[in-house]
């Protein structure tokens, strides 16, 4: 059993992460951080910059045996952190609010681990991943030409979750958490004078109609989906002028990825019917965009056995999270399951300013991630 003590170290790494953030797509120096202190332990292979900073340490052989994969993040948000303790973020306008730099440190702290006890058969992989945030990070890694030498039989990673008991281990078969994407809707039509709008051609009429009507897209579809609308803008700040453009902005999302697709074809059609209704042209973009995370039942079972040997409650959804994780790029491709741990009921929300990772749930993950290592690997 790890003591308090011999998680000092992990805690110490932690805080320093947290105190210098790097957003998605920046995270060269946490991902610098993290292979310093993976090396120490002298992992059989490291590759590095996998899809942007994307790291890969391996413990065991390759050739011989299952492959296992324990996946991390490496990536803040750009939200001001509100706390005020000594080891806050120090750089203006990001903060570690959501959990990765546990989720990181949790991970690196299996290298001691594979350092003492090497995989007896097959390999370990400690993956940590840019950009999850954005939902490109998974996306990049996998299309990378050196992720195709690694060899991946089953992928584990787990999400703190407030709201839930501190160490409970929340758990799911098939849909674990939502699809989703982000859509930009951009209108063009005519700006004139404000005092002769019969001469230009405004988009205000459009949005409100696109707005209302987007919204309720989700009650044709039989599946749980969602619409968000996000931002909205119309024309400028200019009171002499009446509006030539607008951008409505909405997150799409379905627990299944094939309703977020029929969600994204029914607004499209949407957007193109009430643009040719007021002559405007119409150009649809999307970002951000997350598969659905699928858990593999056998993945589950083994969760839920390691809960049992860590003596950890369990608790089973009934219906999957709404939020999206690119997790869910894995387990398309692989066999693999996330799971919750709890990290307390009056923690503040993921993505609020005044989160922090509680220390004291990082023995329960560690204890997970283990168990899980030596059903596959040992």
């Amino acid at each position: 059993m790890t003591t308090n003590n011999d998680l000092q170290h992990l805690v110490e790494l932690r805080r320093k992460i947290h105190k210098q953030p790097e957003i998605s797509g920046e995270e060269r120096e946490t991902a610098k951080t993290i292979v310093a202190f993976v090396n120490k332990y002298n992992p059989d292979r490291i590759i590095t910059d996998i899809g942007g900073q994307g790291i890969v340490a391996q413990f065991g052989d390759n050739t011989n045996g299952p492959a296992i994969t324990i996946r991390a993040e490496l990536d803040a948000l750009p939200i001001q952190e509100l706390n005020s303790f000594h080891y806050k973020s120090e750089v203006d306008q990001k903060g570690h609010l959501c959990g990765h730099d546990g989720h990181m440190v949790m991970v690196a702290a299996l290298a001691e681990f594979l350092a003492e006890e090497r995989p007896t058969k097959g390999v370990v992989n400690l993956l940590f991943q840019p950009a999850e945030e954005t939902g490109q990070g998974a996306r990049e890694m996998l299309n990378d030409p050196k992720f195709d030498q690694i060899k991946h039989d089953y992928f584990f990673a787990l999400h703190n979750l407030p709201g839930y008991p501190k160490n409970s281990i929340i758990i799911r078969e098939n849909v674990f958490a939502s699809a989703s994407k982000g859509v930009i809707i951009n209108l063009k039509g005519k700006t004139s004078h404000a005092a002769e709008p019969e001469n230009g051609n405004s988009p205000a009429q459009a949005v409100a109609e696109i707005i209302q009507q987007i919204k309720v897209i989700p009650d044709t579809i039989k599946g749980f989906s969602l619409v968000t609308i996000v931002h909205a803008k119309i024309g400028e700040r200019a009171f002499g002028t009446t509006p030539g453009d607008a951008v409505v902005m909405a997150t799409l999302r379905a627990y299944k990825d094939d309703d977020l697709k029929t969600l994204d074809a029914k607004a499209r059609d949407l957007c193109e019917n009430v643009s040719s209704k007021y002559s405007l042209a119409c150009d649809f973009e999307e970002t951000e965009v997350f598969s659905s995370t699928l858990n593999d039942p056998e993945c589950v079972k083994l969760i839920k056995d390691s809960a049992v040997d860590n003596n950890l409650e369990q608790k089973e959804l009934d219906q999957p999270f709404r939020w999206s994780e690119d997790f869910g790029e894995f387990t398309q491709k692989y066999k693999g399951a996330m799971f919750g741990l709890g990290s307390g009921e009056e923690t503040p929300a993921l993505h609020n300013p005044d989160y922090d990772f509680p220390d004291d749930i990082m023995q329960s993950g560690i204890g997970m991630f283990k168990s899980l290592i030596k059903k596959i690997a040992y």
